[in-house]
This record gives C-alpha cells, sequence and structure tokens, in this order.
C-alpha cells in the first residue's frame, strides 16, 4: 500500500492532460506569435487612440469594418473604422483625457485588456455634464483578424462610476 500511493500519484502528475485550446498554442508558434502581437496592437491601440491624441493612426488597428458589444444601445452593430476615431476624438474634446493599462489576458485572436479612464472636463465637457473622471475600470475584448486587425469589441465599463449626460446614456464607448 505504502508503495501503491506514490506510484498512483506520479502517474497522475505525468499523465498528458487533453485540452484543444493549450495543445493547439503548444504545437503551434504561430499562434503564440499572433496572440503576443494582437496584445501589443491592443495596447497601441490605447495609447494612440485613447491615452494620446494619435487618432488619425485609427486605421492601423481596426478593420474597414467590425462589429461592437456594449453595454449601451451599441449590441451587435456594425461600424466603420472611422467611428473609434469619432469616439476618441469626441472624449479628447471634452476635457484631458488619459488612461493607464492594468492588466492584458489574451488566448488565440482575442485580448481582453482591463484599464482606467481618467478625464478632467474642460469648458465644453462641463457644457455637456461630464464631471471629473479618475480610474474608472474597463474592460474590452478585441478579436482580432489574420492581419491584426481589431474585428470585434466588447465593452464593458464600470458606468457606475461615470456621469451621466441629462436623460441617461452610455458613458464612454469605443
Amino acid at each position: 500500500m505504502r508503495l501503491l500511493l506514490p506510484a498512483l500519484a506520479l502517474a497522475v502528475l505525468t499523465t498528458p492532460i487533453y485540452s484543444p485550446a493549450l495543445g493547439q498554442q503548444l504545437n503551434n508558434p504561430a499562434a503564440d506569435d499572433h496572440t503576443e502581437r494582437n496584445k501589443r496592437l491592443a495596447a497601441a491601440f490605447y495609447e494612440n487612440l485613447w491615452f494620446s491624441k494619435n487618432t488619425d493612426t485609427f486605421n492601423e488597428y481596426v478593420a474597414q469594418e467590425y462589429v461592437v458589444h456594449d453595454v449601451g444601445e451599441r449590441k451587435n452593430v456594425t461600424e466603420k473604422a472611422i467611428a473609434q476615431k469619432e469616439i476618441a476624438d469626441l472624449f479628447h474634446s471634452l476635457g484631458e483625457m488619459s488612461g493607464e493599462i492594468d492588466y492584458q489576458i489574451a488566448e488565440g485572436d482575442k485580448v481582453a485588456t482591463r484599464w482606467f479612464i481618467s478625464l478632467t472636463p474642460n469648458e465644453n465637457g462641463r457644457a455637456m455634464g461630464m464631471t471629473r473622471v479618475e480610474r474608472v475600470p474597463i474592460i474590452n475584448v478585441f478579436r482580432f483578424d489574420a492581419d491584426g486587425k481589431i474585428v470585434e469589441i466588447w465593452n464593458h465599463r464600470h458606468d457606475v462610476d461615470l456621469p451621466q449626460p441629462s436623460g441617461g446614456g452610455n458613458g464612454p464607448a469605443n
């Protein structure tokens, strides 16, 4: 009996466990390369469009058309890539906006990024009902195509921490 338990434990620990997703990643270095590339592209998307005013770079990150799944009115909506530039430009016009990536998780063609948005409203922003926003968490999931372009976006914001314009609203969306 004393020998049976260690032998059984050794057998369990050395038996391969099958996971299709894990097996695909372990046997496909190209998949790892694309996953890392997609993480870099997602981070650059935020750095350029949301954390600075380099919104003209939108087409480097977003496919000509993409599908957005938002917590607000934009559910399963197909939009043109230019919409990402327009949304970021709108928020930049409301005041001094900044952000910070907390972490990213990637698997296959998807990258989840948890980040924080901060906004100090200018006169235009205050006129629209904006108040100071400090480190509000947002989680976005991007799905990338084979060319490294965002083709699908899921938005998850902590809207309770965001100012709501008169008549409701959905807070920052991207």
